[in-house]
This record gives C-alpha cells, structure tokens and sequence, in this order.
C-alpha cells in the first residue's frame, strides 16, 4: 500500500500529472470527430496552462497558506511539554561529501529548529523516520547531524516508519513507556495538520512547533517569475494526503 500511494500520487500530481494530461490532450486532436479534437485542444492548453501558472512563486504561497495556521511556538508553550519530536523529511542518498546517507535539506531545516527549542529548553528530543527507499534510517542520519553538527543529545531514535502515520504509531510507544504525553512537534508548517491530528488519534497531546514557513520575495517581480513548482507539488501533495486520511476514516 505504501508504495501503491508514493506511485499513484507521482502520477497524479505535477508536473508528471499535468504533463500526461497534456499528451492525452494532444492524442484526442488526432481523432476524425472535430468536437474530440476541439476538447483535445482545450484538454492540452488548460494542462500546459496550469503548469506554468503552479510554477508561480506566487501561486504555490497562495497554496499553502491555508496550510500554516500555527503559528511559531512561544516559550511558554515550550515548558508546558515534556519532550520534542521531530518529523524526518527525507534523506540525501551516497552524499559525496559526506561518505554517504545523510539527511536531506528538508530534514534539516526542522533539525535546525528542533535543535534551538533543544538548547533553549534542555528538553528531551525524539527523531523519527525510516528507510522506506532502502538506504539509511532517516533518523539515524538525524540523530547524527543533531549530535555531530548541532551539539544536541537526542534521547529517543525510531527508524523504523515510513510516512507520517507510522512516525506517530511508532513513536508513541516510545513516548509513553517514559510517562511522555506531552510534546512539541517540529516539522514544516504545511506538514503540521495533518501530523498532528495522526499523533494525537494516538493519545500524544501536541503543541506545535513549525518552521520553514512559506514566505514571498520582497521582490514581486521574484514572486512573479516561473521557479515554484516545488512549493505547489508540496502544496497539493499535502490536500492530497488530507484526502486520504478522511477518506480512509470516513
């Protein structure tokens, strides 16, 4: 099932989704009937147009804004938990420079952040993420960069998930066995709802910690320009994800 969904949601979202209904567009233009050549046309331009108005910097924010409704964790809201956990984002594979598996800037930017509330806090961390692609364990990577890079302890290390519900099935346990109910979780502000709501079906109680919030240029000129088609992919991959799981509850 894992892999069922990582394939269906690379067809099904851009550009590859896009681009093949691009091509469908196209192949109807060949028919001999001029309305399934007419619909093939308008098929093709509304898939090429759509690509290119997603690849908008200004466009992809729009998309996640709606997405980010925490806002950043306070210091009061950091003594009221009792441990930090942070979400892996994936990993950068036979990292040259770094004789092998590493994290992946994703990863890292919330390492960043889950190091700071650490050192402010002195609070206990946990690290979770699996090798679903093979390769190293996500949070064996974390745990080492924390350590190595960031100066910070991490108590707890589950490596074994391979999506967000599996990070909060897996670490849960781990949790509770040290009297943890309480937690602050770190991930990207557009990763957070749909974390959260997963963490808390599994009795964690969470205050949420976001970082690497979407933000435009001060240039709009920037904002403007083709370049964000990443920021979109994250966006609907996400409404994605959403749909899933209240399908999947329904």
């Amino acid at each position: 099932m894992f892999l069922l969904k990582k394939i269906l949601a690379a067809l099904i979202l851009p550009p590859a989704g896009l681009i093949l209904l691009a091509l469908f567009g196209l192949w109807l233009m060949r028919s001999k009937s001029r309305r399934w050549r007419h619909g093939g046309a308008a098929l093709a331009t509304l898939a090429l147009a759509s690509l290119l108005l997603l690849s908008l910097p200004v466009v992809g924010n729009a998309l996640m804004a709606p997405l980010e409704p925490n806002p950043p964790i306070t210091p009061g809201q950091l003594r009221h938990v009792q441990a930090i956990v942070i979400l892996g984002g994936g990993s950068y594979f036979a990292a040259p420079e770094y004789g092998g598996d590493t994290v992946s800037h994703y990863t890292l930017e919330r390492l960043r952040y889950g190091a700071r509330l650490g050192r402010e806090s002195s609070l206990p961390l946990l690290v979770t993420g699996g090798a679903p692609f093979g390769g190293r364990a996500e949070a064996e990577s974390m745990r080492e960069a924390l350590e190595r890079d960031f100066g910070v302890k991490v108590r707890w290390v589950e490596s074994a998930a391979r999506d967000t519900a599996e990070n909060a099935r897996l670490s849960a346990p781990l949790l509770k066995a040290a009297g943890v109910t309480r937690i602050a979780l770190v991930s990207h502000g557009w990763h957070l709802p749909r974390a959260i709501e997963l963490f808390e079906k599994q009795g964690i109680e969470v205050t949420p910690a976001p970082t690497a919030f979407s933000t435009g240029s001060p240039s709009l000129l920037e904002d403007l320009l083709p370049g964000g088609l990443v920021t979109s992919r994250l966006a609907l991959r996400e409404y994605l994800g959403q749909l899933y799981n209240f399908l999947k509850e329904s």
